[in-house]
């Protein structure tokens, strides 16, 4: 469970992070669209964050995935330009792809080829009057 401290520290990431992929640093794209941050994770000492991007567009997830590696200290220094006056310590940065939203697609893709029969009949009124709902606890009910 994560701590007030490391969810606050983590929605600042997150939101500054986006900012800095998309109006400081478009040129590591080449043009194109800058992933999504997905997730960040943060240590309890406030050292290291995980970055989840989303990679959607395109099939060179990993290549894309490996520019911004190697661009991580570049990355680090634009976001603590801008999150100098709230947070004391810029944490390390370590990115990783988020595929949930292709295993999200996968995962609906197979159980929409699932041959699920029918539910059964229904019990008639008379059946159901038979039956008690619930099962007696005291002789009195």
């Amino acid at each position: 469970m994560e701590s007030k401290r490391q969810q606050k520290m983590a929605s600042l990431l997150q939101q500054e992070l986006a900012a800095v992929l998309q109006r400081d640093l478009p040129h590591l794209f080449g043009g194109g669209l800058a992933p999504g941050i997905s997730t960040v994770k943060v240590t309890p000492d406030l050292g290291q964050a995980r970055v989840y991007l989303s990679l959607l567009l395109g099939n060179d997830a990993n290549d894309r995935l490996d520019i911004i590696r190697e661009n991580a200290k570049a990355i680090r220094q634009a976001l603590a330009k801008r999150i100098r006056q709230t947070a004391r310590v810029v944490p390390e940065l370590i990115f990783f792809h988020d595929d949930s939203a292709a295993y999200a697609a996968h995962m609906d893709q197979v159980l929409g080829t699932l041959d699920i029969p029918p539910a059964p009949k229904e019990e008639t009124d008379d059946e159901a009057e038979k039956k008690p709902d619930r099962p007696q606890l005291f002789k009195g009910e």
